[in-house]
């Protein structure tokens, strides 16, 4: 995917999808409330994707993001979450610099296909097989999350867990369609290498964004 940068004008504008005040529902800040900024245009193109939607960036004119970030001082939010999408795909060093200039934490969610700008209180990385992380992402991410469909998946896993650092928290997904079909193999797994925690979608449970 070819981003025309230009338009973002070095960052203050970006494609927003929605924005929304919610729980996080995944992963080492699951329960935490926190404003999400899902950016529209992604060229991963998962097929077990939730907001395939959001792929298309041109659906989404740019924004301006001191907008954006008014909404989230304006409910009190002390956290912004970016997903997607695909953040690495846009400049984020304007908005993130902004977030924190007013007191706000910062997070993002990314495929780690694209190298990451901004600055970050918490990366989450959820590498994907057929779009592979930057290796400059992997020693940064806080949080390493894999989404597991099916049991060869693991292997996957693995690798990925081998490039982050030390003290990166290591979470499986199970991917939600699958979820009945494999908990309990991946419940077993986990039990077996405790290095990993399991990461579940609370919110879809909780009926929430």
């Amino acid at each position: 995917m070819v981003v025309q940068q230009d338009i973002f004008d070095g960052g203050r504008k970006l494609p927003v999808m929605e924005e929304f005040y919610t729980l996080q529902g995944e992963g080492h800040n699951m329960g935490k409330a926190a404003y999400f900024v899902r950016v529209g245009g992604c060229d991963v193109g998962c097929s077990w994707c939730d907001s395939k939607e959001s792929w298309n960036e041109k659906l989404f004119p740019p924004i301006d993001v001191d907008t954006i970030i008014e909404n989230a001082i304006n409910v009190k939010a002390e956290t912004v979450v970016i997903t997607g999408g695909e953040p690495s795909l846009y400049p984020l060093d304007y908005f993130t610099s902004q977030l924190n200039k007013n007191g706000i934490k910062t997070m993002v969610e990314t495929s780690g296909a694209h190298e990451l700008s901004g600055n970050w209180d918490w990366i989450c990385l959820s590498p994907k097989k057929n779009s592979p992380p930057r290796s400059t992402v992997y020693p940064n991410a806080h949080e390493l999350k894999v989404i597991i469909k099916h049991e060869a998946d693991l292997k996957w896993a693995e690798m990925n867990a081998q490039l982050v650092g030390k003290q990166t928290h290591l979470f499986l997904q199970p991917e939600w369609s699958m979820v009945p079909d494999i908990m309990p193999m991946l419940t077993d797994y986990i039990m077996k290498n405790p290095k990993w925690r399991m990461s579940l979608q609370s919110h879809k449970y909780m009926g929430i964004p």
